[in-house]
């Protein structure tokens, strides 16, 4: 949300130099997250300056331009070559000294000593659109007679310099959702050391000017339409707005619209109640009618998108029709036009649960849904409608043609609630003196009705929905009071807890740990994702998705079945950003809809935490003493072990199988006590395409819950360091070439299972002298005894029988 300074300064005398108020806002729960100068004019009319034309004759080289002499309240006159044809002596014009800017629609330029067809040009005397002052372009701009040389070109239009806060507002924060609520604040925090005078916006000269043109209001759903506030304005003239409403609305990124349809969203950013102006000869029957319409009523909003009401979205309607959706968006038919000669302006509380579920429904967020579905301020309906009708007034022209409405048959309580000094100084840590307390509590509208034994009794208005518990009171006081005056304790207080082995966090940490150190960056990815990724997946089937009822965005529609899509956007985001050598690695949760039929809501769904690991690009790049190798599937497959053997999974005990689907083009999945643990591979090229990724990514996905369980049944075993050499023999042998190592691996550990302590493959060869199927391996076998030195009698017969079990189990031919 954004605030400007100088519309701030409207109700609240304050002279804080920026940085000290965006410090201020910051601590008092209004984070200020960026901070931006602002000039109504592009570059302020820095350099510019008023000037008087001394001479004036004509180019002796060009009979389009003219040599000036210009007067700009210096000891010397500027010599300006003119191409403009209005150029006369005795004129006063503004200047562009050389050195500045000059901002001409969409481009800019910097004015310089130059020398045009001859002649030596020190400035140029400026045209409206090259002073961001209008769109001419005929002639240079000439002012009043009676303008000073040397005066500064924004002194003298008046060009006032804002300072525009970006305000990171968080959803219980509505109420400082205006430039009022923000002052209110600000005071209630300058309150405790000056004496700070706030000032609202003063209607008291309102007055109905006749009764000619009344409009009966009828609210037929009173649960989602508390209050309902209106009144007709007659004979207005729609215009531009005068300058000061244009500025005020351009400082914070609006465009300005007319007068009408400006003074409703200067208002609503004004005190934070939403209005809306229906042209009143649009209203049917001169009847208002607040009522929701039949599911599948078509209706037209104003960006001309034909949506399809809901049975549950409330409108505005008039005798015949639906004419704005409440609290959300108006319609094409019924908004102000520059024919427009009478409103009916509309001020309403609305249910923000009602508002919240229609925005999300027809995926629209507008101002006043932002406001109405956090909820606004019930008690100031007709204070804003008052606001804005005389402000209608003032620039239409129009006169008030009816008495104002307002039906609110229950109105709105104040949330009661009592707050204990003791519990207060016991929550803070800190004793804050009971008048500092109070007058706190006042400043932010907070009644005390009654004190007894060190205990307040308050009403806090309705539209501090966040504060109904004694805590959210004491936080209130906090903040304006001012963390930072609260001493930090020298004790630090912990509690030993035990947890069951092994610890889920624990773990967690110490695989972040290491694939961290060895290269890793974490990614953390939106758990909501696109339902679109699911389509005609078999691998996670779109009926599985859990759906999100009121989505914010069509591309956030469900909550993600699988880690990798997630990854392989922040992998199509970097590579777009030239960084594509990539290693990451992401701990989130996925989530389920069972296929099984439970009627308990609470089964029906289920979520797993899960590890990603993702790889692409080049593992090393090249430099002087290191050639350039891209990462591999084998690369990933040492990640993978790494992980299993930091967490003491002995590798020989998983069992492997191979197998490709809509996820991967080859993998391998590895299981542990016959439950799947991880499958890791090359991703499916149809899935990079979706992302529009070029290059091979290599993805592991590792069920962490599944993990965690296999684990509890490990127990770390120490040993001594053997004190007895490992001795290494190799085989060469000829296999078919659909065996896997894998094969080979399992066994040789079921051959020889106390003194075979690894074997490894360092050589795959196909091609000349190996008959076609066939492929050669050439494998090593480490052989150690912890309780003495091997004998080569008793390593021939361990090798022995290795060769002769893959030769009867694998068809292997030995190689001598």
């Amino acid at each position: 949300m954004k605030i400007s300074y100088n519309w701030l300064q409207q109700y609240i005398d304050i002279d804080i130099p920026i940085s000290k108020l965006s410090e201020m806002l910051t601590n008092i729960g209004l984070e200020v997250e960026g901070l931006e100068e602002y000039s109504p004019v592009k570059g302020g009319l820095e350099g510019f300056v008023i000037g008087e034309v001394k001479t004036c004759l004509k180019h002796r080289n060009a009979t389009n331009l003219s040599l000036t002499t210009v007067d700009i309240g210096e000891r010397e006159v500027l010599n300006i070559v003119c191409g403009a044809a209005n150029v006369e002596a005795g004129q006063k014009v503004v200047v562009a000294t050389v050195g500045t800017t000059v901002y001409s629609d969409e481009s800019h330029f910097r004015i310089k000593k130059s020398k045009i067809r001859g002649e030596e040009s020190h400035g140029m005397i400026c045209a409206e659109d090259e002073l961001g002052l209008g769109k001419g372009h005929d002639g240079i701009m000439v002012l009043d007679a009676d303008a000073k040389p040397g005066l500064a070109a924004k002194d003298y239009f008046n060009i006032q310099k804002d300072y525009i806060f970006e305000i990171g507002l968080t959803p219980n924060r509505i109420d400082a959702a205006s430039h009022f609520g923000v002052a209110r604040d600000v005071a209630a925090y300058l309150l405790q050391d000056h004496k700070v005078n706030l000032q609202k916006p003063d209607v008291s000269k309102f007055k109905i000017d006749n009764k000619t043109r009344p409009v009966d209001v009828i609210v037929e759903n009173n649960e989602a339409c508390h209050r309902y506030s209106g009144i007709t304005i007659s004979n207005i003239s729609v215009n531009e707005s005068p300058e000061w409403l244009q500025t005020h609305l351009k400082a914070i990124g609006l465009k300005p619209i007319n007068n009408v349809v400006d003074i409703t969203n200067f208002v609503m950013h004004e005190l934070g109640q939403p209005l809306h102006a229906f042209d009143l000869e649009k209203v049917k029957g001169d009847t208002i009618i607040v009522k929701t319409l039949a599911d599948g009523t078509e209706f037209i909003t104003l960006d001309e998108e034909k949506r399809k009401l809901s049975t549950q979205d409330l409108m505005i309607c008039n005798k015949e029709k639906g004419m704005c959706i409440a609290g959300v968006f108006g319609g094409i038919d019924s908004g102000v036009t520059k024919s427009t000669k009478g409103i009916f302006l509309e001020s309403a509380y609305f249910n923000p649960v009602s508002v919240r579920k229609t925005a999300r429904r027809h995926v629209l967020n507008t101002d006043s849904s932002f406001r109405f579905e956090r909820g606004t301020d019930p008690n100031i309906t007709v204070y804003a409608l008052k606001r804005a009708a005389m402000l209608i007034t003032e620039l239409t022209g129009g006169e008030i043609s009816s008495d104002i409405v307002d039906l609110y048959p229950e109105p709105v309580k104040p949330f009661k609630v009592s707050l204990s000094f003791d519990n207060l100084d016991r929550l803070i840590g800190k004793h804050i003196e009971p008048d500092n307390v109070k007058q706190i509590l006042k400043s932010l509208d907070i009644e005390i009705t009654a004190e007894k034994d060190k205990v307040l009794k308050l009403l806090v208005p309705p539209y501090r929905v966040d504060v109904q518990r004694e805590a959210d009171v004491v936080e209130e006081i906090l903040r304006i009071y001012g963390y930072n005056f609260i001493p930090v304790s020298k004790h630090v207080n912990s509690t030993i807890t035990h947890y069951k082995k092994p610890d889920g966090h624990s773990l967690k940490n110490t695989i972040s740990d290491m694939l961290s150190s060895i290269g890793f960056n974490e990614a953390m990815t939106n758990s909501l994702s696109k339902a679109d990724y699911y389509n005609n997946l078999e691998s996670f089937p779109a009926s599985n998705l859990v759906h999100i009822f009121n989505p914010l965005s069509k591309d956030l529609n469900i909550m993600r079945q699988t880690l990798l899509f997630g990854g392989l956007e922040t992998i199509a985001y970097n590579i777009n950003r030239k960084n594509s050598s990539l290693k990451l690695y992401e701990f989130g949760n996925c989530y389920f809809k069972e296929d099984k039929q439970n009627h308990d809501p609470l089964h029906k769904y289920s979520q797993q935490q899960h590890i990603a690991i993702f790889i692409s690009g080049n593992k090393f790049e090249q430099t002087w003493n290191q050639q350039e190798k891209e990462s591999t599937f084998f690369e990933m497959k040492s990640y993978i072990h790494l992980i299993l053997t930091r967490l003491g999974i002995n590798e020989k005990s998983v069992q492997v199988e191979e197998f490709s689907n809509d996820i991967f083009n080859v993998g391998l999945r590895y299981l542990y006590n016959h439950k799947q643990i991880a499958e890791f591979g090359m991703v499916n090229s149809d899935r990079l395409k979706a992302f529009e990724i070029e290059q091979e990514v290599y993805y592991a996905d590792i069920n962490w819950d599944s993990m965690q369980k296999s684990l509890k049944a490990n127990n770390i075993n120490f040993s001594e360091l053997p004190k007895y050499p490992k001795v290494r023999r190799d085989l060469a042998m000829i296999i078919d070439e659909n065996i896997k190592f894998a094969d080979i691996s399992r066994i040789a550990y079921k051959t020889e299972k106390k003194l075979l302590r690894d074997v490894s493959i360092f050589d795959v060869y196909k091609g000349k002298n190996i008959p076609d199927g066939k492929k050669s391996y050439a494998v090593s076998f480490i052989i150690q005894d912890i309780t003495k030195t091997l004998n080569e009698k008793y390593i021939s017969k361990i090798m022995g029988k290795l060769a002769s079990n893959l030769e009867r189990e694998l068809g292997a031919e030995i190689r001598k």
